[in-house]
């Protein structure tokens, strides 16, 4: 796995961790608590917590929107971060696996794929000792050891850990977009994993069969859902807050959610 310098500067500080080369001892130094888990200083508009005060002034561009996206208008804290992020827009991967052959925008995002097939799992929390391959992986571990979280959705105020989150929660439950086509039938899925669970209806065995009738299911409790629908054999499910019935009771409980997301309890 190669990577390929800004420029041509000596950079004889190495991170041992990530493989990064610095011109600088403190840059080396200051990279190096990224590494750790511990956060000193935070930003006082949003509470985010960081490393160090260069950290802290690097963040304030992504609210000033000095570093934006002229794409997709998502900030970023410095001109090289936006340039990497530039690149996802234009597909330009340059940087390949040797291993899997899966290509990325960045030398750093290839260094950080290459420890999936070595096995490594450099960064540790520091709360409960669990290890990770990769700096996000931990970021989004720490959450668990705290209750923060700060990203709110605007229709139901229901609040995510993470920025991802928030968006799936969008996509999936306030969105009506079903961008995923089966190739079989019509249906039409928000979600590739939705489509993947619709397509094994056309492809799978179907060994759940209606005693009524000539239908077929994959898993039992579609068979029971359909006897209750269909044929009237069974008994509905409803819901404490509103009394509104259902016949699967992961329905039940997704709608429960949402009533209690909105206040209804």
């Amino acid at each position: 796995m190669t990577s390929r310098p800004r420029d041509d500067k000596p950079r004889p500080y190495l991170c041992t961790v990530s493989d990064k080369r610095f011109t600088q001892k403190r840059h080396s130094n200051e990279h190096r608590e990224i590494h750790s888990a511990a956060r000193l200083y935070s930003y006082r508009k949003c509470k985010k917590c960081f490393l160090t005060k260069n950290c802290v002034h690097q963040h304030t561009h992504i609210h000033r929107r000095k570093y934006r996206c002229t794409e997709c208008g998502k900030c970023y804290r410095d001109g090289h971060d936006l340039a990497r992020h530039k690149r996802s827009h234009s597909s330009e991967k340059t940087f390949e696996c040797p291993v899997c052959s899966k290509r990325f925008s960045s030398s750093s995002y290839l260094v950080m794929h290459g420890r999936i097939h070595r096995g490594e799992k450099l960064y540790k929390c520091q709360l409960c000792n669990k290890t990770f391959s990769q700096p996000g992986y931990l970021k989004a571990h720490m959450g668990v050891h705290t209750e923060d979280k700060p990203h709110m959705c605007s229709l139901c105020n229901k609040c995510f850990r993470q920025s991802s989150g928030l968006r799936q929660h969008k996509h999936c439950v306030h969105s009506d977009k079903r961008p995923h086509q089966c190739p079989h039938c019509e249906v039409k899925c928000k979600t590739n994993s939705d489509l993947q669970r619709h397509v094994n209806v056309h492809t799978v065995t179907k060994p759940h069969s209606c005693s009524h009738c000539s239908a077929s299911f994959i898993r039992p409790a579609h068979l029971k859902t359909h006897l209750l629908r269909s044929h009237n054999e069974g008994a509905w499910l409803t819901c404490d807050i509103c009394q509104k019935k259902f016949s699967n009771p992961d329905s039940l409980r997704y709608h429960t959610q949402r009533c209690k997301a909105v206040g209804l309890q």
